[in-house]
C-alpha cells in the first residue's frame, strides 16, 4: 500500500475532494428516467480524476471506508434536492461495511441531515460481501429494510452461492453484470446468462438491472428478454451534482430511448430463458388449447416440445415425443419432411407444405394436413431451431372438391341454357358472363367484361340502354331493357336483359345477377302481327269512305270481324 496515497486519501475525504457522480437509470420499456447511481470520483490535485477501483481499495486497508461513505452519503444525498421525488439513489456498499453493525445509523444520520428519505435509497451489496459472514449481512440487510432502503445484489452470476444470497436476504433488485452485457453481442454464454439472471429476477418478482450498456443493438437484446432497467454510457456518462438540474430538463437521456430498431424479431420477447413460471404456466395453456398441431425442433430435429393437439395427429403422447427424432416418430413421411426442415434449419420459412397421411396408431381414411416451418433464432438471430404448426384441412379439402363439382355441374347446366347470365359488381362493370355470349357476338370474355359487352350494340339502341342501366343502378331498381346485337354474321338479332340487386347485412348492393334472352323471334312475330293489325285497320277505313251508308254488312266485313281479336292476341 502507497502510504503516500494513503495520506492523500485521508486529506481528500476531510477537504470533500471524493465528490459523488450521478449516472442516469433508465426503465428500457418507456425510456423515463428512474434515478441515479451514485458514483465516487477522487479529484486529486496531481494526478486528476482518480476512479474508485483504484483508491477504495485503500480506503478499506486503512479503515477510512467509513469516513468515505459518511462523506459521500451526505454530498449525494444533498445533491438530491436537484432531482425530483420520484428518482431515486442508488450507492454501493463496500463489502467492508456489511460486516459493521453501524452501517443503517450512518446512512438514516446521513438522510436525516440532507432531510432525504431513505425510501428513495438502493443500497447495491456484491455478492463477495456477503461469503464471509452470511449471518450479520442479514442483520444489516434488515435493519435497512425496516428504514424503507431498498436492497439490490450487485454483480450477480461473478461470484458464487448467488442462489443462496438471493434466498437469505430480503432483495429488491438483481443486476446484471457489465461484463456479460458487454459481450452478449457476440458471445452467446454470456447471451444466456444474461437472459437468466433476467429470467431468474423476473421468477423471484425482483427488479431487474444491466449494467454496462454501450450500444443500442444491447439495450434492444435486453428490452427483448424482458430487463426492467439499464444504465451504461448509451445513455451518458457520470455527471457531477451541478449538473444534474441541467440534464434533467434538457432530457439529455430520454432522447436514446426510442423503440428498438435493429432486425430482432418480437419472438425475442418470448424468449423461454427469460420468463418466469408463471408466464410459462400461461403460455402452455395457449400451447395446448389453439386447434394447431404445434412443436418446436432442436437443431437435431429433435422433439423440445409439442402441444397436445399435434401428438394426437401424430398418434403418440406428448411424452413419447420428447427429445425423440422426427424420423422415430414419423418414418412414413418424414424423407419428404426432411427437406423442409433443413430449409429452415438454413433461416429459411417454409409456409404451407401439404402433405396427405394417416395416423400411425389410429388406420383411418388419408387426411390432408397444411405443415409450416419457421427458423427460430435466439437473441443474436441465430437459428437454434424449428417451430411447427400443422393443420389438418382434410374437411376443406372435401370441401373444396365438392365444390369444385359443383362449379362444373353449374358450368355444364349454363352452357346448356339457352339464356346468357351474368353478373355485375355494384358500378355496373361486368364480371362474368355465360358461354353463349361469345357463341353470339363473337367477344371472348376478355372482351366482354367490365363495359366490354357495349360493344356488340346496335348504335340505336346503345343511349337508350345505358341510360336504363345507368338508372338501375342509382336507384337499386330490377333492369329491363332491350336492344339489338350484332352476330359474328354481321347480322342483328334482338335481345331482352333483366337483372335485380343482391343486397349484404346492411342493405349495400354488393352484386347484380342478371340474364340475358333471345327475343329475336318474339319481335319479329309482334312486328308481323303489328303489321296485319295497320293493315286490317286500313282496309276498315276503306270500306267505311266506299260505302258511307248503313247496309247489311258484307261478307268481307264479316270475316275481318272475325279475324280482329286472333290478331290481337
Amino acid at each position: 500500500m502507497s502510504l503516500q496515497l494513503v495520506d492523500d486519501l485521508s486529506r481528500a475525504i476531510g477537504s470533500d475532494e471524493i465528490v459523488p457522480y450521478f449516472q442516469p437509470l433508465l426503465e428500457l420499456r418507456s425510456g423515463r428516467l428512474a434515478g441515479f447511481e451514485v458514483l465516487a470520483r477522487w479529484h486529486h490535485p496531481d494526478r486528476g480524476v482518480i476512479l474508485p477501483d483504484e483508491f477504495i481499495p485503500f480506503a478499506e486497508g486503512a479503515g477510512l471506508i467509513a469516513s468515505l461513505t459518511e462523506g459521500m452519503l451526505l454530498q449525494a444525498f444533498s445533491a438530491a434536492a436537484e432531482i425530483p421525488d420520484h428518482l431515486g439513489l442508488s450507492v454501493n456498499i463496500s463489502p467492508f461495511q456489511l460486516r459493521d453493525h453501524s452501517l443503517p445509523a450512518q446512512i438514516a444520520s446521513a438522510a436525516r441531515r440532507a432531510r432525504f428519505s431513505p425510501q428513495r435509497l438502493t443500497v447495491e451489496i456484491t455478492e463477495s460481501a456477503l461469503i464471509r459472514n452470511l449471518e450479520l449481512a442479514r442483520e444489516i440487510a434488515d435493519a435497512l429494510k425496516s428504514m424503507g432502503v431498498r436492497l439490490a445484489i450487485d454483480d450477480f452470476g461473478t461470484g458464487y452461492s448467488s442462489l443462496k444470497h438471493l434466498k437469505a436476504l430480503p432483495f429488491d433488485e438483481i443486476k446484471v453484470d457489465g461484463s456479460f452485457v458487454r459481450s452478449m453481442i457476440t458471445s452467446r454464454e454470456s447471451r444466456k446468462i444474461a437472459a437468466a439472471v433476467v429470467g431468474l429476477g423476473q421468477s423471484l418478482g425482483l427488479t431487474t438491472v444491466a449494467e454496462g450498456i454501450e450500444e443500442k443493438a444491447q439495450a434492444d437484446m435486453l428490452f427483448y428478454l424482458g430487463c426492467d432497467i439499464g444504465q451504461g454510457w448509451l445513455y451518458g456518462k457520470p455527471v457531477p451534482p451541478e449538473s444534474i438540474r441541467e440534464a434533467i430538463s434538457g432530457n439529455a437521456f430520454l432522447h436514446l430511448q426510442e423503440l428498438p430498431t435493429s432486425p430482432l424479431s418480437l419472438n425475442r420477447a418470448m424468449s423461454l430463458d427469460a420468463l418466469p413460471g408463471h408466464r410459462l404456466a400461461q403460455l402452455q395453456a395457449i400451447y395446448d388449447g389453439v386447434p394447431v398441431g404445434l412443436c418446436f425442433l432442436d437443431r437435431n430435429l429433435r422433439y423440445v416440445s409439442i402441444n397436445k393437439r399435434l401428438a394426437e395427429m401424430n398418434g403418440y403422447s406428448v411424452d413419447a415425443h420428447l427429445g425423440r427424432h422426427v424420423s422415430e416418430i414419423l418414418p412414413d413421411v418424414f424423407p419428404i419432411l426432411e427437406a423442409q426442415m433443413r430449409r429452415a434449419l438454413r433461416g429459411e420459412a417454409v409456409p404451407g407444405f401439404e402433405i396427405d397421411r394417416t395416423i400411425v396408431s389410429k388406420p383411418e381414411p388419408e387426411r390432408t394436413v397444411l405443415i409450416s416451418y419457421h427458423p427460430a433464432r435466439d437473441e443474436a438471430d441465430e437459428v437454434v431451431g424449428v417451430s411447427v404448426s400443422v393443420v389438418d384441412i382434410t374437411e376443406l379439402k372435401r370441401n373444396e372438391r365438392a365444390r369444385l363439382a359443383s362449379e362444373e355441374h353449374y358450368r355444364t347446366a349454363m352452357d346448356l341454357n339457352p339464356q346468357v347470365p351474368w353478373t355485375a359488381d355494384p358500378e355496373g362493370m361486368i364480371l362474368d358472363a355465360g358461354p353463349r355470349w361469345e357463341e353470339l357476338t363473337g367477344l371472348s370474355m376478355e372482351e366482354t367484361l367490365n363495359e366490354g359487352w357495349t360493344k356488340a350494340l346496335h348504335p340505336e339502341d346503345l343511349e337508350a340502354t345505358m341510360t336504363a342501366w345507368k338508372e338501375s343502378l342509382r336507384s337499386g331498381n330490377p333492369v329491363d331493357v332491350e336492344y339489338r346485337i350484332r352476330l359474328r354474321d354481321g347480322s342483328w338479332r334482338w335481345m331482352r336483359a333483366r337483372g335485380a340487386a343482391h343486397r349484404g347485412l346492411k342493405g349495400e348492393i354488393v352484386r347484380w345477377y342478371g340474364t340475358v334472352e333471345d327475343i329475336d323471334q318474339h319481335r319479329k312475330v309482334a312486328e308481323a302481327l303489328q303489321k296485319s293489325q295497320a293493315r286490317i285497320e286500313e282496309m276498315e277505313r276503306e270500306l267505311r269512305e266506299a260505302r258511307p251508308k248503313p247496309r247489311k254488312p258484307s261478307r268481307l266485313s264479316k270475316q275481318i270481324r272475325k279475324l280482329r281479336p286472333i290478331l290481337s292476341e
